[in-house]
């Protein structure tokens, strides 16, 4: 049976060594949730991110817009954000309205700000390996995998999943970890042939128990980002974890694993941030 790698254990530990860091400031690190209409999702989220902000020292808030409000509207709530020196850190919760593009609510943020890692300019700095500040789930996978002493010079890793948010930073990420990377999606060729070939298998594809224990190569590690709510109400990842959990060295539970470390790693960016701006 595979170890289970605790995301929530070690996102409190993380969380608590950044109270231990904030309180020897002479400051609060700012941080700002802007959040528009009444998805009920995030309204959890958003709550789970402000409990999470405050217990570690930050000062943190949520402005929370109507549904309607306009795309010019929230780009100056976004610009008054930016020219405010005691908010260190912007995240715009998504999804948005229709009516907002969430790529120009993205591009408005001032990239010494966003730490969702999300701007043009820092995904561009993660492509080029440089320095920036580096979306939360990927940053809290590696977290994860550098915890549990994971090999990751020259080991195989598959990315299920191409996405902007998750996908492509994952990879960008584990290549700088001297990893051999594949990015595989739902029309990649045979796929479950492909993820047989992983040594590190990270399935962010948002489909409830895709990943079968037959596509697990025996003795890989399994990172679960998904997370998907069943009828039942049942939350379960992107991989059948029972199956998996047969094959696998290691895997994520879902929830408990991947999910925590996404929070504990907003912190982190934006202690980052607050530091960079203010030094």
């Amino acid at each position: 049976m595979a170890r289970i790698l605790d995301g929530k254990e070690l996102a409190a530990r993380l969380r608590a060594g950044l109270k231990e860091r904030v309180a020897g400031l002479g400051f609060r690190p700012g941080l700002v949730v802007v959040r528009v209409g009444e998805d009920p999702a995030s309204g959890v989220y958003v709550r789970n991110k402000d409990r999470a902000a405050r217990e570690a020292g930050f000062e943190s808030r949520t402005l929370h817009l109507p549904e309607d409000t306009t795309e010019d509207a929230l780009l100056r709530e976004i610009a008054a954000l930016n020219a405010d020196p005691a908010v260190d850190g912007i995240l715009v919760q998504l999804p948005l309205p229709a009516q907002i593009r969430a790529e120009a609510a993205i591009a408005a943020v001032d990239p010494a700000k966003d730490v969702d890692g999300f701007h043009p300019v820092n995904a561009g700095r993660l492509a080029s390996g440089l320095p920036g500040l580096v979306p939360c789930t990927p940053r809290g996978v590696m977290h994860l995998l550098r915890e549990a002493g994971v090999k990751l010079r020259g080991a195989r890793a598959i990315v299920l999943g191409r996405s902007q948010i998750v996908g492509r930073p994952m990879a960008q990420l584990l290549l700088g970890a001297d990893c051999t990377v594949t990015i595989a999606h739902s029309r990649t060729d045979d796929l479950p042939a492909e993820c047989r070939r992983a040594d590190i298998l990270v399935a962010a594809v948002g489909r409830p128990e895709m990943v079968r224990g037959g596509w697990i190569k025996p003795g890989a590690v399994v990172v679960d980002v998904g997370i998907n709510r069943q009828p039942d109400g049942r939350l379960v990842g992107d991989v059948a974890f029972a199956e998996a959990a047969k094959m696998a060295a290691a895997i994520t539970p879902v929830p408990g694993g991947v999910g925590p470390m996404t929070i504990a790693c907003l912190l982190e960016n934006t202690l980052e941030a607050a530091l960079a701006r203010r030094a």
